[in-house]
Order: structure tokens, then C-alpha cells, then sequence
């Protein structure tokens, strides 16, 4: 265990705490959403993860797991729904409809199950 060091701040011994240093990893739109919920509704989990360092670590991996299962869902909803590539050729803009109708759908799972959890 290392020992605590302090600074002298007038007639006051101050510690001198640092948070641990976390590796830089890259976090997307999903990661930072998680983040936001964490800081506003579950305020001690998010502390225990910024003092322990694992922070970022675990955003990274909310954001890897929202973003696979974002893919997954939206081929096995275009699968149920019929949405093909050979609709895409024959009328695109149905395909696109559809297929923004998907993902909206794919979102909203992703963000109940996984963003604010």
C-alpha cells in the first residue's frame, strides 16, 4: 500500500490524492451515453469506476456491445421483415424507409438493455 503524501496549503495539511491513470480508449456515441447515465442515476457506480481506474475500460466495452449487437439485431429484423437486397435493387426508397424503421427499432433495444441500464 503507498504511503499518503501531503502539502502544506497555510496552517492546513492537504493529501495529495490523484486518481488512477486509465489507458486512452476510444469512446463512441454509446459510451458516452452510458457515461452520462452513470454520472446522473447511478452516481456511486460511476464514482467506484473513476476512483478504481476502470472507467473508460468499461465504457469501451458497453460501446464494442451495443455496437454488435446494434449489427445483429438489425440483420435478424431485416431478416423477419423481409428486407433484402433484391427489395433494395427494386425499390430503394421503401428499402430505406424500412430500413430506418430497423434500426430505430434495433436502437431502442440497444439503449434500454444495455445505455441506461
Amino acid at each position: 500500500m503507498s504511503e499518503i503524501t501531503y502539502s502544506r496549503q497555510g496552517d492546513y495539511l492537504i493529501p495529495d490524492l490523484t486518481l488512477p491513470t486509465e489507458p486512452e480508449l476510444p469512446l463512441g456515441r454509446y459510451a458516452l451515453m452510458h457515461r452520462d447515465y452513470l454520472e446522473k442515476h447511478k452516481r456511486v457506480t460511476y464514482l467506484n469506476l473513476l476512483t478504481s481506474g476502470r472507467l473508460n475500460g468499461h465504457l469501451h466495452e458497453v460501446e464494442q456491445t451495443a455496437l454488435q449487437r446494434l449489427e445483429l439485431l438489425t440483420k435478424q429484423l431485416s431478416a423477419e421483415q423481409g428486407v433484402t437486397e433484391e427489395l433494395k435493387e427494386k425499390a430503394p426508397m421503401q428499402w430505406v424507409g424500412l430500413m430506418n424503421n430497423i434500426r430505430s427499432q434495433a436502437e431502442e433495444v440497444i439503449l434500454t438493455e444495455l445505455i441506461y441500464k
